[in-house]
C-alpha cells in the first residue's frame, strides 16, 4: 500500500485527505479504511509524508518539512544539509537543542533577505553523537568537565568523581554522553584515556576518536587470527588457475605495505593487448558473519594518516597473507582482458588464481623508466612490457577522455613529518605516467567486473557518481563571467562532455587550478548504492569498486559476490533474497564510513599544516586568492597550505563588492580578487583549530580579477574523491 500510496500523490502533486486517497485506492470495506489509517500514521512517523493542520496528506519533500543533517558553525548558527535540496539556515535561537551533526527535521519559515531559506528545528531524528573527546580538566568541586575538540558542539559536560576513571588535568580522553542534565548541559563517563596533549601522536589520535575510528582490534578478532595461515597452503590453491609462473608485478608507493593489486601484459597473436588484473582474493580468508568480517564491515576502509595507516583489516592480512607480496604465492582474483588498438575490450575473463608477484616496483622507478628513459638496476627484464603497459595506458585514457572522463587536476599536499609526527616540509603530490597506468588498468578491471554482473541481473553494490544539478553549474558559470571568462557550452543537457569542455576551456587561465576545485565542488559526491547509476565523473555506464579489497569493504563484499555468482555457481532464490536485503546496508554504511574517513584525514592534514605554519610564524611566501568574503580574503600558498587575512586588520578601509565578490580599497583603491597573487607575512597561528592569519604585504599582478559570490570557508584545497 505504501507505494501505490507514494505513487498517487506524486502524480496527482498536491495534498490529499484521507477520504480522497481511500477512494483512489478503490477501497470497498471499513478494514481497508482502517489499515489505510495505520498505514499513513507509520509513513508520517518516519517522515516519508507529512500530515498538514488541516488533515492532508502530502509527501514530506513537497511540505514545508525538511529532514537533513545539521552543521552547526563556530558562532552557533547552522544549516540543515538536505540531499538534493537547498540548506536551510538556522539561527541559534532556532536550535531547539539541536546538536552539530544530528538527523532533524526543519520547518522552513520563509526566506531572509539574501533570499536563503530560514527555518526552526522542531525534531532531532538520530543523534549519532554517543561519545565526545577533549582535554580533561577537574574543577576545585571534584567534578571533572572537558573543553572540547568539536567547537560546533555547544554543550558542556560534568563528569562526577566516580566516572573520571583516572584521567588528570591536560589528558585528551573520549567521554560517553550518559544524559541530559538540562538544556545542552550533559551527564558523562571518561571511557578512554588517549594520552596527553603534550604526546607526540595524541593529537592525531583525539581526531582519529573524534570520528569514532577505532585504532585496536577485538579479542575476537584477535583469537580468529590464530586460524589465519602466513602462508598459502595446497589446499587453498585447488580449482584455481596457477600463474605463479606468468611475469606479474606490482607498482605501488616506496612506503606501501598493503599491496592488494598485480599487473601483467602480453601481446596476442592477433596483435591485441592482453592485460591481467590480479586483486588479492581477500574474502578467501575473511568470510562472511565472522569477527574478521564483521569488524571489517564496521570499519568500511582504511584510514590514511600522515604518519600512520589505521587498517581495515589486521596487519596479519594486510601486510602478510593478503599482501601480495614479491616472490611469494598469493591468491587473487583475476580480471584478464583483451583490447584492440582502438581500446576495445574483445574478451575477458574472469577466474580464481594463484600468482606470485616477480617484482615489487615503486612508481618511483617506474616513472624514471618512462618518463626519463634510466633503467634503475633490478627493472631489466620488466622494461619491455612496462612500455608495452604506457602505450596500452595511453590507448585507453585517450578513450576514456573521448567519452567524457573529467579530470580536475588538483592538486594534493603531502605532509612530511619527523619521528616525533612534527611536520617538516610540506610537498605537491607528485603524479607520473605509473600512477596514471595503474589508475586508468584499475577503472579498466572495475568497470568489466560491474558491467558482467550488471547484465546477469543479480544484486550487486555499484560505486555510482551523479549528474550535477544544472543550476550549480549554471551559478559557476555567473562566477567566473565577471572574471571576463564567457563560456557557451550547452548546459541543457549537462553530460560529462559538457563539463570536459568547460575545463579544457579554462585549463589556460591563471586561476584554473581554484577554478577546477570550485567546480569540483559542484559535482555531487560518489557513492556506493544496489542500484546502477552510472559514473559521471568517469563518464562510465557501470562502475563498482573491486580492486582494493584489503582496504575498502565495498570491494570485499564483490570479490564475495564473484565467488557466489560465479565461482560457486550458487544463485538459488535464498542467495539473491540474502545479498537484496543486506547490499543496501552494506552501500549505506560504506559510503558513510568512507565520509568519516576523508573528513578525518582532511582535519589531520589541516592541523598538521597548520602546526608546520607555527615554525614560520614572521616569514613570507607568495600565494593565489583563493576566496573573497565579506570578512577577508583566503589566500592558498605555492605549498597549497591556505589562511585568512581578515579585512579587519588591514591598513586601508575594505569595501566588500558583493556583486564582483572583491574587495576594494576606500583610500588606495587597491582592489584584490580571487586569483590575484600576493606576498604575505604569517602572522598568527591556532594548531588546534587548524587556522591561519595571515597579513598582506603585497600585489604581485597588476591584473584585476572580479568574481562573483560563492560560500567560503577556512579550508585547505581538497579534492573530493570522485572515484
Amino acid at each position: 500500500m505504501k507505494e501505490e500510496i507514494i505513487k498517487i500523490l506524486q502524480n496527482k502533486n498536491k495534498a490529499l485527505s484521507i477520504e480522497e486517497l481511500d477512494r483512489l485506492l478503490q477501497h470497498q470495506n471499513l478494514d481497508e479504511y482502517r489499515e489505510l489509517e495505520d498505514t499513513l500514521q507509520e509513513m508520517c512517523d518516519v517522515y516519508t509524508l507529512y500530515r498538514s493542520n488541516k488533515d492532508r496528506y502530502m509527501l514530506f519533500d513537497r511540505g514545508p518539512l525538511k529532514k537533513g543533517i545539521l552543521r552547526v558553525n563556530r558562532k552557533g548558527f547552522g544549516f540543515v544539509e538536505c540531499e538534493d535540496e537547498e540548506d536551510v539556515y538556522i539561527p541559534i535561537a532556532n536550535m531547539n537543542g539541536a546538536l552539530h551533526n544530528d538527523l532533524v527535521v526543519a520547518e522552513v519559515l520563509g526566506r531572509k533577505e539574501n533570499n536563503k531559506l530560514e527555518g526552526r528545528i522542531l525534531k532531532v531524528l538520530d543523534r549519532k553523537l554517543s561519545t565526545v573527546v577533549g582535554e580533561f580538566f577537574l574543577r576545585k568541586d571534584g567534578i571533572g568537565t572537558i573543553d572540547l575538540d568539536e567547537e560546533k558542539l555547544k554543550m558542556s559536560i560534568e563528569i562526577e568523581p566516580d566516572m573520571i576513571h583516572g584521567a588528570v588535568d591536560g589528558h585528551k580522553v573520549v567521554v560517553k554522553l550518559l544524559g541530559l542534565i538540562e538544556k545542552n548541559r550533559y551527564r558523562g563517563e571518561v571511557v578512554k584515556i588517549i594520552g596527553h596533549r603534550d604526546d607526540p601522536g595524541v593529537d592525531i589520535l583525539s581526531i582519529v576518536y573524534k570520528y569514532e575510528i577505532e585504532d585496536q582490534f577485538s579479542d575476537e578478532v584477535k583469537e580468529q587470527l590464530k586460524t589465519i595461515p602466513e602462508e598459502v597452503s595446497p589446499e587453498a590453491k585447488v580449482g584455481r588457475r596457477d600463474l605463479t609462473k606468468e611475469q606479474i608485478f606490482t607498482i605501488d608507493g616506496a612506503d606501501t605495505k598493503d599491496i592488494d593489486d598485480a599487473i601483467s601484459i602480453q601481446i596476442l597473436e592477433n596483435g591485441n593487448y592482453q592485460l591481467g588484473v590480479h586483486i588479492a582474493d581477500v574474502s578467501y580468508y575473511v568470510k562472511e558473519g565472522t569477527p574478521l568480517d564483521v569488524s571489517a564491515m564496521d570499519r568500511g576502509t582504511s584510514v590514511y594518516l600522515v604518519d600512520r595507516v589505521i587498517p581495515m583489516l589486521p596487519h596479519q592480512l594486510s601486510n602478510g597473507i593478503c599482501s601480495l607480496n614479491e616472490g611469494v604465492d598469493r591468491l587473487a582474483i583475476s580480471c584478464v582482458m583483451e583490447f584492440d588498438h582502438n581500446a576495445k575490450m574483445v574478451d575477458y575473463e574472469i577466474f580464481e588464481s594463484v600468482i606470485r608477484s616477480k617484482k615489487k616496483m615503486t612508481y618511483q622507478a617506474v616513472n624514471s623508466i618512462l618518463e626519463d628513459n634510466i633503467v634503475p638496476e633490478g627493472y631489466e627484464p620488466f622494461e619491455k612490457d612496462l612500455r608495452l603497459m604506457a602505450d596500452l595506458a595511453s590507448i585507453l585514457r585517450k578513450a576514456k577522455i573521448k567519452r567524457g572522463y573529467l579530470d580536475f587536476d588538483v592538486d594534493e599536499p603531502k605532509i612530511i613529518v619527523d619521528e616525533k609526527c612534527h611536520p617538516i616540509d610540506i610537498v605537491i603530490r607528485e603524479r607520473g605516467i605509473g600512477e596514471n597506468l595503474i589508475e586508468v588498468f584499475m577503472i579498466a578491471a572495475n568497470e568489466c567486473i560491474a558491467s558482467h554482473i550488471f547484465y546477469m541481473e543479480l544484486p550487486f553494490i555499484y560505486r555510482v557518481h551523479e549528474y550535477p544539478k544544472e543550476e550549480n553549474i549554471r551559478e559557476f558559470l555567473d562566477y567566473i563571467g565577471t572574471l571576463g571568462y564567457q563560456y557557451y557550452g550547452n548546459l541543457k543537457d549537462v553530460r560529462p562532455k559538457t563539463i570536459q569542455g568547460l575545463l579544457e576551456f579554462l585549463k589556460d587561465k591563471k586561476e584554473f587550478k581554484i577554478l577546477s576545485s570550485l567546480l569540483l565542488r559542484n559535482m555531487k559526491k560518489a557513492v556506493y548504492k544496489p542500484e546502477n547509476l552510472g559514473h559521471y565523473g568517469l563518464a562510465s555506464p557501470c562502475y563498482t569498486h573491486f580492486t582494493s579489497p584489503i582496504r575498502r569493504y565495498p570491494d570485499t563484499t564483490v570479490h564475495r559476490l564473484l565467488r557466489t555468482y560465479l565461482f560457486n555457481n550458487d544463485l538459488r532464490p535464498e542467495t539473491i533474497r540474502h545479498w537484496e536485503e543486506k547490499l543496501p546496508f552494506v552501500a549505506e554504511h560504506s559510503s558513510m564510513k568512507e565520509r568519516s574517513s576523508i573528513n578525518c584525514e582532511r582535519d589531520v592534514e589541516d592541523m598538521k599544516m597548520a602546526e608546520y605554519m607555527e615554525d614560520h610564524i614572521g616569514e613570507e611566501f607568495t600565494g593565489m586568492i583563493s576566496g573573497v568574503t565579506n570578512f577577508g580574503l583566503f589566500i592558498q600558498l605555492d605549498n597549497l597550505v591556505e589562511g585568512l587575512c581578515r579585512l579587519a586588520d588591514m591598513k586601508d578601509f575594505f569595501h566588500f563588492e558583493e556583486a564582483t565578490m572583491s574587495v576594494v580599497g576606500e583610500k588606495t583603491k587597491m582592489k584584490y580578487s580571487l586569483g590575484n597573487r600576493v606576498l604575505i607575512k604569517v602572522v598568527s597561528v591556532s594548531k588546534d583549530e587548524g587556522m591561519i592569519d595571515f597579513q598582506i604585504l603585497k600585489k604581485l599582478d597588476d591584473e584585476d580579477s572580479n568574481v562573483k559570490g560563492t560560500k567560503n570557508k577556512q579550508r585547505k584545497n581538497f579534492e573530493e574523491d570522485i572515484i
